[in-house]
Order: C-alpha cells, then sequence, then structure tokens
C-alpha cells in the first residue's frame, strides 16, 4: 500500500502460524467483505424484519403454538436467527483480524471494530436476560385465568424496561461503531466491491425505511404479540398516563 493512512497503520500481508508450522498470506478483501456483508445486509435485515414485519394486532394477540415460520412469527425468527448469525461471523473476522495482526493494530479501524463487536456480543448476552414472556397465550398459561398470564414482558416489569431501553440502544450503538469500522476500514485498505455494497444497502435501506414508515407497517410490540385488549397491564397503564 502507498497511501498516507497505509503509511501510519502497518498492515501485514502474510502472517506465521506456528500451529501449522507455515507461512499463509493474508486476504484483507475477504475481512472487507465479511464485515460488511455483516453489518450493512444481515444486522439491518434483523432490524427491519423486527421493525416492520410485525402483525397487526388483534385482542389476544399470537395464538400459543404459532410455528416459528409462521407469517405472524416470522419477523421473529428472522431477527434472532441473522443476528445471532452476524455476531459469531463477526466475532470470528474479530478473532482472525486480532490473530493475523498479533494483537490489537491501536488504529481508529481496529478500535472501532472492536467495539462494534463487544456491543454486539452483548445483544446477544442482555437478550438472555429478558426475563419470561407470559400472557394468555404463554406455554404455561390457562387461557381461562388470566392470573396464570403473568410474566415479565406481559406485565411489563423493570426488568422488561430495561432490558428493552438497553436492547435497542446498545444495537444502535453496535451499528454506529461498525459503520464507522467499515469506512475507517476502507480507508485504510480499499476493496471497492466492499464499498460498493456499502454504498448501495445505505441507500436501499433509507429507502425503504421512508416506504415502510409511509404504508404505516411499523407495529408496536406489545400490542402485536398480546393484543391490544384494553385489560392487559401494559395497555391499562398507556392508557392511564
Amino acid at each position: 500500500m502507498t497511501s498516507a493512512s497505509s503509511a501510519a497503520v502497518h498492515i501485514p500481508t502474510q502472517v506465521h502460524l506456528a500451529w501449522l508450522g507455515r507461512t499463509v498470506e493474508i486476504h484483507w478483501d475477504r475481512h472487507a467483505m465479511l464485515l460488511t456483508t455483516v453489518w450493512f445486509v444481515l444486522v439491518p435485515v434483523a432490524i427491519f424484519a423486527i421493525r416492520y414485519f410485525k402483525p397487526a394486532p388483534t385482542p389476544y394477540g399470537i395464538p400459543r403454538g404459532t410455528g416459528r415460520f409462521d407469517r405472524r412469527l416470522l419477523w421473529w425468527t428472522i431477527h434472532w436467527a441473522l443476528l445471532y448469525t452476524a455476531m459469531a461471523l463477526a466475532l470470528a473476522g474479530a478473532t482472525l483480524a486480532l490473530v493475523v495482526s498479533s494483537g490489537f493494530s491501536g488504529s481508529v479501524h481496529g478500535a472501532c471494530g472492536l467495539a462494534a463487536t463487544a456491543l454486539g456480543a452483548l445483544q446477544i448476552v442482555s437478550a438472555w436476560q429478558r426475563g419470561s414472556h407470559g400472557g394468555k397465550h404463554g406455554a404455561a398459561a390457562d387461557p381461562d385465568r388470566p392470573e396464570t398470564w403473568r410474566g415479565d414482558h406481559f406485565d411489563m416489569t423493570p426488568r422488561r424496561r430495561w432490558f428493552e431501553a438497553y436492547h435497542r440502544s446498545g444495537g444502535y450503538a453496535a451499528l454506529a461503531f461498525a459503520l464507522a469500522a467499515v469506512a475507517t476500514g476502507l480507508a485504510q485498505h480499499w476493496v471497492w466491491t466492499a464499498a460498493v455494497v456499502a454504498a448501495a444497502a445505505t441507500g436501499l435501506g433509507l429507502l425503504l425505511v421512508v416506504v415502510f414508515e409511509g404504508l404505516e407497517w411499523r407495529q408496536d410490540t406489545y400490542r402485536s404479540v398480546y393484543g391490544n385488549h384494553p385489560d392487559h397491564p401494559h395497555n391499562r397503564a398507556r392508557a392511564e398516563r
């Protein structure tokens, strides 16, 4: 590399792997394409799915026994499947970069990339702490006995409220660091295909947000999942504010 950014940050082109007993070439183009795809394709699609593809509310929400690939739950299946896949690939990409670079490079790109990966991993960890489900159609509920419908999400307990506050904010923070990592990475090592993917995904994403918002596809998660019946705890609490 002959650019000023390459002079400031050493970009190795080979690495000796002692456990293999050989020196191998480093293909940074593949690293760029992998993580650009993760953060500009997989993660945005996961966000779009949970934001815009939920079903319109009914009085008591999504029935128990609805399959993960049913249209009424497909938004959730897409969200968690793509995020688990994205974070696995992001962790793999970051780990390989650290290995071939013999540790943290100290660059802005490296710092942003590690921050995005760490925040992305915390998204998975936070999801494990979201609490119980509940609702009329919950696994342990008797549809005819409202006292059995209790759950962190159905009752919107403090645990669930803090989970949602962090999960949403942490997700957008991870995406912001990822965008910075991709931009600074391309400044260090230009990969035109990754740049095209990033630019096209950004433009298409902005267009789809406008279209989906205009079509009013965004549904409230609580009402979509549990229903819009006024006696539901969170619906009642919001009506009383």
